[in-house]
């Protein structure tokens, strides 16, 4: 039997769903949630490591990892999506400090690996930016904000977006780059 969620893309209300009943220790919600999410967290660990081997290793670290710590999702912080892929993302950044890889094609910019030692003027100013940057999305056309968010914090495709918001492709690149450039000159002001 094929559950309804993965015939569909998965939303962040069902993800938050499944979250919610994977921090029971419900199995089959489980099983979902890696149905509906392994393909987007694997490509975020292999852009990272560029080696498949350990990509996969990694990945079954972050699924216990998710496993574990279902019960601190807070969806008012962050989207089921987003909270994966941190976990994935920081697994990763761990496996390079532990600096196990074998000599490999791996060539990583540790300018783009955030810096988690904030100080609490970089928390602040970073509160502030989140503030202005979800005003600046207030401010944007109708599903304009969605399909930014679904791009560029859950990760979705052009073509995926497409799909989603039944539009040609060259709608929504055109769609995501007036909004890119709205949003900037809002967070420039």
């Amino acid at each position: 039997m094929t559950s309804p969620l993965l015939s569909e893309q998965p939303t962040t209300e069902s993800l938050a769903n499944l979250l919610i009943r994977v921090a029971k220790e419900d199995r089959l919600a489980f099983s979902e949630l890696y149905e509906s999410t392994h393909r987007k967290l694997f490509g975020i660990v292999y852009r990272i490591l560029k080696n498949q081997a350990v990509s996969e290793e990694v990945l079954q670290e972050v699924y216990l990892r998710i496993w574990d710590k279902a019960s601190s999702f807070d969806a008012s912080v962050a989207s089921p999506i987003t909270w994966m892929a941190t976990i994935a993302r920081n697994r990763t950044i761990d496996e390079i400090r532990k600096n196990t890889l074998p000599d490999s094609e791996v060539d990583v910019d540790f300018d783009l690996i955030a810096d988690d030692s904030m100080t609490p003027d970089d928390s602040f100013a970073k509160s502030r930016d989140l503030l202005k940057l979800e005003a600046c999305l207030d401010g944007l056309e109708s599903p304009r904000a969605e399909m930014i968010k679904a791009a560029y914090l859950d990760g979705f495709s052009r073509q995926e977006l497409a799909e989603r918001f039944g539009q040609p492709l060259g709608t929504i690149k055109t769609w995501l780059h007036r909004s890119i450039k709205q949003l900037q000159g809002c967070m420039n002001l």
